[in-house]
């Protein structure tokens, strides 16, 4: 298969560091009407990807967070459920099964998560393992070693394999920017992971350092939108790790409006990758309703 030009040549425009630092501190500074913010919190919460990837998960531990997925206040009706729940391989088929019916993805990380040192031929099997067990998204790791190393087509190839070991699942190519060193690698690498057929890109494993960070989200999605431009074709975002609390999150809302448009506004093309999130903005939603901050420890960690 040959390679595409605008990937391997080195054809990604080079990024301004000051003006990504200017654009997000302009986005720091929006607010949202207070009437708007309640709508915004519950937009976060469909978006939400929760995760249990430790290896300490057990198939209990994994039921729990599929029962927190589907019930995350019940004080509070109406409330949307997640997008999705996030596991290991190996617990596919629990989630699948405790998840049945509600609407809530089932996805799976593959490719030797966190660290894709592994083996092509074994990373796939995963990946086929994970698909006929029922997971409807993969979350899939590139080797960051060979991009540093400036092979883009190893990576390339990687990952127009695991997009067809897939299937009809949809495919989240994590970059783990924290590794890349740069923003102009970062766009390099969106514009590779976009280019070889990825449904989403991702930030981060949330096991690196940094993980998610707004400068990093605002140079991948002027990826996707210099992509949609040229192609028609809209790619969605998660951004990993480190967003903990609502009120970044809706400041990410602000910069992927203004970056991308409404039409971007939806768990179909934009997820956030934290747990922890979900508690803060039910507090918030609670305090919305009845005036009054909750505990952090009404709420369920896991």
């Amino acid at each position: 298969m040959s390679p595409t030009p605008a990937i391997l040549s080195g054809d990604s425009p080079a990024i301004d560091e000051v003006g990504v630092k200017e654009r997000v501190a302009r986005f720091r500074t929006r607010s949202i009407k207070k009437e708007s913010k309640v709508q915004a919190l519950e937009l976060i919460l469909s978006m939400l990807d929760l995760t249990t990837l430790e290896g300490k998960d057990t198939e209990d531990k994994v039921r729990r967070l599929c029962q927190k997925a589907t019930h995350l206040h019940d004080d509070l009706p109406g409330l949307p459920n997640v997008a999705a729940i996030c596991v290991y391989p190996s617990m596919v088929k629990t989630a699948r099964s405790a998840l049945k019916g509600s609407g809530v993805k089932t996805a799976s990380v593959s490719t030797a998560f966190p660290s894709g040192q592994d083996d092509l031929k074994q990373r796939i099997n995963q990946t086929k393992r994970a698909v006929r067990d029922g997971a409807e998204e993969i979350d899939m790791v590139i080797s960051r070693g060979r991009f540093l190393a400036g092979d883009h087509g190893f990576v390339r190839d990687e990952i127009l394999a695991v997009k067809e070991a897939s299937g009809t699942a949809h495919l989240k190519v994590i970059l783990e920017t924290g590794e890349l060193h740069t923003l102009d690698n970062v766009r390099k690498a969106s514009d590779l992971a976009i280019q070889a057929g990825a449904d989403f890109i991702k930030t981060s494993t949330g096991k690196v350092q940094p993980a998610a960070t707004m400068e990093v989200t605002l140079v991948m999605l002027e990826a996707i939108r210099d992509h949609y431009y040229e192609t028609g074709e809209r790619i969605g975002m998660k951004p990993a790790g480190g967003i903990s609390k609502a009120k970044l999150a809706v400041q990410y809302l602000v910069m992927l409006r203004e970056t991308l448009g409404n039409d971007w506004l939806t768990p179909d093309l934009f997820r956030f990758g934290a747990s922890s999130l979900a508690n803060d903005v039910l507090m918030q939603l609670v305090k919305q309703s009845t005036g009054v901050y909750q505990s952090s420890n009404y709420f369920s960690l896991d």
